[in-house]
């Protein structure tokens, strides 16, 4: 989130895109912390105190009050459920740090550290119902050759992430 809010301000994003808002269903993100830092309204809906029906129904409501015309998710790691994503279809885009082809769920850096990848993908994807299932709008590869902890896997992950997520949202 932080990285794609520096590049609408200055960066490959000025002037194509305005962030309305930075939602999260977990009150204590790290994220809305950074966007209220930034002055960026944000709204946080505790995924823990309703039923998913519930939660459901109030994320719908604040979207609809939203004049939005994608949803960019970062950091996102619950799944939206069929109504959202029908509601806002073709408008919901995610960052999978995988190949969706061969991984989806979370922890994809843990996978390819795992399973001793040389490389790994970075996916860009339209949301549709299910785990990281949509289909694919841009991927990027990412060298794991040489590294050998997770952290130093995530990092490099990271790093393409914060400028390939801009780079594709300009394109769209």
């Amino acid at each position: 989130m932080l990285a794609i809010a520096k590049e609408i301000e200055s960066g490959v994003l000025k002037d194509l895109y305005e962030i309305i808002g930075v939602f999260s269903n977990n009150p204590n993100a790290r994220g809305l912390e950074l966007a209220r830092e930034r002055k960026i309204p944000t709204k946080s809906i505790d995924s823990n105190f309703f039923s998913s029906s519930e939660f459901d129904k109030l994320l719908l409501l604040y979207l609809k009050k939203c004049s939005l015309d994608y949803i960019i998710l970062a950091g996102y790691n619950r799944l939206l459920s069929y109504n959202v994503v029908k509601r806002y279809e073709k408008k919901i885009i995610n960052i999978h740090p995988a190949d969706t082809n061969s991984y989806k769920g979370l922890h994809g850096y843990q996978w390819a550290f795992k399973k001793n990848k040389v490389k790994t993908m970075i996916t860009i994807h339209w949301v549709e119902q299910g785990c990281d299932t949509g289909k694919i709008i841009a991927q990027k590869e990412v060298n794991l050759a040489g590294l050998n902890t997770l952290k130093e896997i995530q990092f490099a992950g990271l790093a393409i992430e914060h400028q390939f997520y801009s780079e594709v949202l300009k394109s769209i």
